[in-house]
């Protein structure tokens, strides 16, 4: 991008790009998780991830408390993106699928999707309702985290890199838990849905009901693996989103 933006990490630029991705982070993640993703991608994507308040580079800024916050917060640099008139894929995984998909809605107002498609990964649909996620201690939530994976083990392993973590963790967590999405709103562009067979947050029901947020096609895709399935397929997730950029739903 010609101007700096600090929602918006560049991964992997292409000086002629035949398509636009850009990565949400899960709760408590960055944009460097989406580095490795990036580098698989053909030649002529703009690959970038976006950067929440409060973490990496953005750490002393204040966090944003609400998913619908970060998706007002977000519309400004997205309105840039979606300006070019090649594919932009939007793809979010967990929390990240409800900030994308937040993020969509408002763009379908300005009405810049029709080049728009969505990706959403490790995330229940909007119309399904989940028992909130509650934790009794900063232990508990470090618990949780290790058994979904997605967290480096010497992070969690390390008292001082966990007082750097914990806090946007718990922000992102509570804007999770309030998020309260309309349960009949869709988006005019094609639906990815990424789930893992094995996830414990998700059931391939709860997945499939993305169906009914889309008022294009449809696709849902089931791939080996937890919470995090996407850490161990990454050519995989790569060859998915890029087959989404070129072509949609199909």
């Amino acid at each position: 991008m010609a101007r700096k933006d600090s929602w918006i990490k560049p991964l992997r630029g292409a000086a002629d790009a035949r398509a636009r991705v850009l990565f949400f982070p899960h709760a408590g993640g960055a944009a460097s998780f989406y580095a490795p993703f990036a580098q698989r991608f053909p030649e002529g994507y703009d690959v970038a991830a976006v950067q929440y308040p409060g973490r990496q580079e953005r750490w002393g800024e204040p966090f944003v408390t609400t998913v619908e916050g970060l998706a007002d917060r977000l519309v400004p640099s997205l309105r840039r993106w979606a300006a070019k008139p090649v594919p932009l894929v939007l793809v979010g995984h967990s929390m990240g699928a409800s900030v994308a998909f937040e993020s969509m809605l408002r763009l379908g107002h300005d009405r810049l999707t029709a080049h728009c498609r969505l990706v959403v990964s490790g995330r229940a649909a909007p119309s399904v309702t989940q028992e909130a996620q509650t934790f009794d201690s900063d232990q508990d939530l470090l618990d949780h985290l290790a058994r979904l994976g997605g967290t480096d083990a010497a992070i969690l392993s390390s008292p001082d890199l966990m007082d750097l973590v914990l806090p946007a963790v718990r922000n992102d967590y509570r804007a999770v838990t309030s998020y309260r999405p309309a349960p009949d709103a869709v988006v005019e562009t094609p639906v990815l849905c990424l789930t893992g067979d094995r996830d414990p947050q998700v059931t391939a029901e709860e997945a499939g009901a993305w169906k009914r947020h889309t008022t294009a096609g449809f696709r849902l895709k089931m791939l080996p693996g937890g919470h995090f399935f996407l850490s161990d397929h990454p050519d995989t997730v790569v060859r998915l989103v890029a087959e989404c950029a070129e072509f949609g739903d199909r």
